[in-house]
């Protein structure tokens, strides 16, 4: 399984970077880079991680971390890294 961004925006609150952390670690995700900032109350992480070890595949990791979102106020999406990299060629 090639890398995959993970992007994380939402109002702030306490425990976003823990329960996307919890997850990722329960299913054996490697987070290999992150960045995150607060502006005017406002989250945003950016995730680069290898999920080869989980015995998830990525539409599962996807649409669960998905759920997490819902459930703690935050947009969060999955994406394979190339994918994303050509969406966001300019």
């Amino acid at each position: 399984m090639d890398r995959t961004v993970i992007t994380v925006v939402g109002k702030d609150g306490v425990g976003i970077i823990a329960k996307v952390c919890d997850y990722l670690a329960s299913n054996k995700v490697n987070i290999l880079d992150i960045s995150q900032t607060i502006t005017g109350g406002f989250f945003n992480m950016m995730m680069v991680v290898d999920p080869k070890d989980s015995s998830k595949d990525m539409n599962t990791l996807s649409a669960e971390l998905q759920q997490i979102g819902e459930e703690i106020g935050v947009v969060i999406q999955a994406q394979n890294e190339k994918i994303f990299d050509i969406m966001h060629r300019i």
